[in-house]
């Protein structure tokens, strides 16, 4: 019998405090926009970088553009990303011609933000364009420096 009244005192307090506190107006206090930005924001973030810091914007090679930018998403297939080199996911885009190519890359296309978020010259974003399209057989002529 008095392990049971222990029982009941026990769920009795444990249920009534929450609710005495609601009823004297202990509340949660809201929390302002900044805590609130503060506890949802990213773990981590991704900032994409030229190799070479030194080089001057327009400067960049395909290359140096793909291995700085593109390469992230294009070596592993990132979100649908073909990959480089995959001669049957870049068939039909090639096939497409380079001028189609590069305004895809240009405006984006599915996850890729435009100019794959980078802050690639027009230029430079062709010679990326060309670079990896050729790595996966077609036979583009990256535009000049």
């Amino acid at each position: 019998m008095q392990k049971r009244c222990s029982r009941r005192f026990g769920f009795a307090v444990f249920t009534l405090i929450p609710v005495v506190a609601l009823a004297m107006g202990s509340r949660p206090k809201p929390m302002d926009e900044e805590a609130v930005n503060l506890r949802i924001q990213p773990v981590a973030k991704v900032k994409l970088a030229p190799v070479s810091a030194s080089a001057a914007k327009g400067s960049r090679s395909g290359e140096e553009l793909y291995k700085s930018v593109c390469g992230a998403c294009h070596e592993a297939g990132v979100a649908g990303a073909p990959k480089a080199g995959d001669r049957a996911a870049w068939a039909a885009r090639i096939a497409q011609g380079f001028d189609a190519l590069v305004a895809s890359a240009k405006a984006g296309k599915g996850a890729m933000p435009p100019k794959g978020g980078s802050d690639a010259t027009d230029e430079e974003l062709a010679r990326a364009v060309a670079f990896l399209a050729n790595k996966a057989g077609a036979n583009f002529k990256e535009p000049a420096k």
